[in-house]
């Protein structure tokens, strides 16, 4: 088979698994997973068929699938992907360019500065944010904490980046107890460490309580969050920013998915005074619904990005305006171009419109789900539902009931000590069709796992 026909092959059997996505179970059959067991072949002794081996992964991998790239999957805060975006994830496997520096790909390294500019404006940060396009939100939180770490102990005389953390001027972590897992791992990753942090408390929605941030001099460094991952709540920016610039400190913001709120008018108001932080981090498989991977690192100071991050060698370009010297990793591929693709197409009122729209369908399955007699356990100010059917046993045997069903998937948390059913609803594709036959899935499920 010539390079074209395997490519038109590939093509047609992309198109024709996202032409049936919608029309299947979200989950995959249990025979679709035995069959995985096919592709453990011992490695072959020497070159095969390539059309075989797409046909392979194609018909054994395809059914094996969960349907998250489809309207009913409400799990891990995990959005789609548009199709235009999907389409230039194509064209840029296609070009296997490296986005590492602006030789190697000039098309990447123009559409990384388009990008920035509009992910700027559309989130209403300041002008001279710099913007680094990395793994996910954990590489994005480690990221921002990075810099943020080094820029803090350099306002106190010490070269981190030179010298490492060995001797250097203590540095005070401010976290909320409510903070995500990743927040913990980039702390551990960038040396830090998970445990050696302040933990403000939290209210019952998860939000940071200013008024008990700790008395504590620089340096300091604090982590807030933009979309507590069960509630949708936001830490309240603004008190938290007057504390950490009242000791020449840094403030991070993660906002895997929450960023987003910022580029509707209607959720914008959650965001007020996180324009204010020095980094933010995000997820653009999240709620923008572009392909994996794509995280997002922004950082006020683009300087301090390259003073962080920068590398040299004698075969490299000068110069802090590479890619690779505002990113963790060298090499990478040009992730830009499936945002810029989404942000091109949908423009300001669209990327606002899918915001209002599935925060829209929260609401609606959470009046549902209370309508038919269950309680709902936060507010629902975003797209994150948590809904709670009796004791944590019930609760875990309706999950598991809607799991098995397959007209949706919803996963599990705990939340104050209790079991709940979280729902997030990110996807573009989903449907008021789709919202209404899983709240009658959900419901029925529930209530058999009630009687």
């Amino acid at each position: 088979m010539s390079t074209d026909d395997l490519l038109a092959d590939a093509a047609d059997r992309a198109r024709r698994y996202v032409a049936h996505i919608g029309d299947r179970n979200v989950a995959p059959t249990p025979r679709a997973v035995e069959a995985l067991a096919r592709l453990a072949e011992a490695l072959p002794d020497g070159p095969g068929d390539p059309a075989a081996t797409l046909a392979l992964l194609d018909e054994v991998g395809s059914p094996a699938t969960v349907a998250s790239n489809a309207g009913r999957y409400f799990g891990f805060v995990t959005g789609a992907s548009y199709p235009v975006a999907t389409a230039a994830n194509w064209l840029a496997g296609a070009w296997d360019q490296n986005a590492a520096v602006r030789v190697m790909s000039p098309v990447a390294a123009a559409v990384d500065d388009v990008v920035r500019g509009w992910v700027v404006d559309l989130l209403g940060l300041p002008t001279s944010t710099g913007l680094s396009f990395v793994t996910g939100a954990t590489v994005a939180n480690a990221t921002g904490i990075a810099v943020g770490r080094d820029e803090v102990l350099r306002r106190h005389g010490w070269d981190a980046p030179a010298n490492g953390l060995f001797g250097a001027p203590e540095l005070t972590v401010v976290v909320g107890e409510q903070a995500h897992s990743t927040i913990a791992k980039s702390l551990a990753l960038v040396g830090l460490g998970r445990d050696r942090v302040v933990a403000v408390p939290a209210d019952d929605q998860g939000r940071l309580d200013a008024g008990r941030l700790p008395d504590v001099a620089g340096p300091v460094l604090v982590c807030a969050q933009a979309g507590n991952v069960n509630t949708g709540a936001f830490d309240p920016f603004e008190p938290i920013a007057d504390w950490v610039a009242q000791r020449d400190g840094w403030l991070h913001v993660d906002g895997a998915f929450g960023l987003w709120a910022a580029a509707s008018p209607t959720t914008r108001n959650r965001t007020t005074g996180m324009a204010r932080a020095d980094s933010w981090a995000t997820d653009g498989h999240k709620w923008l619904n572009v392909p994996y991977d794509c995280g997002l690192a922004l950082v006020r100071d683009r300087a301090a990005l390259a003073r962080t991050l920068a590398m040299q060698a004698a075969y490299l370009p000068d110069g802090d305006v590479e890619a690779m010297n505002r990113t963790p990793q060298s090499s990478q591929r040009v992730r830009a171009v499936e945002v810029w693709a989404v942000l091109r197409t949908l423009g300001r009122s669209g990327v606002a419109e899918l915001v209002e729209r599935t925060c829209g369908h929260a609401r609606t399955l959470a009046a549902g789900l209370v309508d038919a007699g269950f309680e709902v356990g936060n507010d629902v100010v975003l797209n994150q539902v948590l809904v709670r059917f009796g004791d944590d046993a019930v609760t875990d045997a309706a999950i598991a009931a809607v799991q098995a069903d397959g007209t949706c998937w919803c996963g599990a948390t705990t939340w104050h000590g209790q079991r709940f059913m979280r729902i997030s609803v990110s996807s573009w594709a989903t449907t008021d069709a789709d919202v209404a036959a899983s709240l009658t899935a959900i419901v029925g499920c529930a209530k058999t796992a009630v009687a």
